[in-house]
């Protein structure tokens, strides 16, 4: 089952781009690493980086309890756009108005609610760790009391949401093929490159399958 377009969510320029479908949205928001958090705050327009998490139909955004969306949110809700963009390619076209990036995003809007459920607020907790590195959770010392009273966490459910997707080829005008210039798409992806040990880990600690 699809989401519903709504009139925030349908784009002005390049509809053919947008996808509604679940599993459009859900790859892009899982493969993302960090989210843009945009809000309201004090009447100017604000965007945070941070990580997020997604279970199910609901993200989970990280923040601290002295920061300002989380504030706001605890009060009565805090109006939210969420964003999230993958850089696939560069597209370098023989005109400078063409050149142009493939890439997978994600924007969803609505209403975010602080976690303060102390069940949910660890299985969040839990989401966000696996979500940077599956298995994560469970290899690491869970919070304590002062750390999960430090760190709050925003809900936001996937009701109002879009994707949008470019993965094409270069769109010169015909009139300009012929021009001496290179053209072409330079594929981009994020590659790990081999674990660093901490230098005070213990040397007989061992790397785990999930790093291997």
């Amino acid at each position: 089952m699809d989401y519903e377009p709504t009139s925030h969510t349908t784009p002005t320029r390049y509809r053919e781009r947008a996808r509604y479908d679940r599993d459009t949205v859900h790859r892009i928001l899982d493969e993302a690493l960090i989210c843009h958090l945009g809000y309201l705050g004090d009447g100017r327009p604000v965007v945070l980086p941070t990580t997020h998490a997604r279970v199910g139909e609901t993200p989970y955004i990280h923040g601290s309890t002295g920061s300002g969306p989380m504030l706001a949110a605890k009060l009565a809700g805090l109006p939210v756009c969420v964003t999230t963009t993958l850089v696939d390619g560069l597209v370098l076209a023989r005109s400078a108005m063409h050149h142009s990036l493939n890439y997978r995003s994600v924007v969803v809007m609505g209403t975010a609610r602080l976690v303060d459920d102390p069940d949910e607020k660890r299985r969040a907790f839990d989401a966000l760790l696996d979500h940077v590195r599956p298995g994560r959770a469970a290899d690491c010392r869970p919070p304590n009391a002062r750390e999960l009273a430090a760190t709050a966490v925003l809900a936001l459910d996937l009701v109002e949401v879009s994707a949008k997707v470019r993965d094409g080829r270069v769109a010169d005008d015909p009139e300009d093929i012929a021009l001496p210039h290179w053209a072409g798409v330079v594929p981009l992806r994020l590659v790990a490159e081999p674990p660093q040990r901490a230098p005070d880990l213990d040397p007989a600690t061992p790397l785990p399958d999930y790093l291997a």
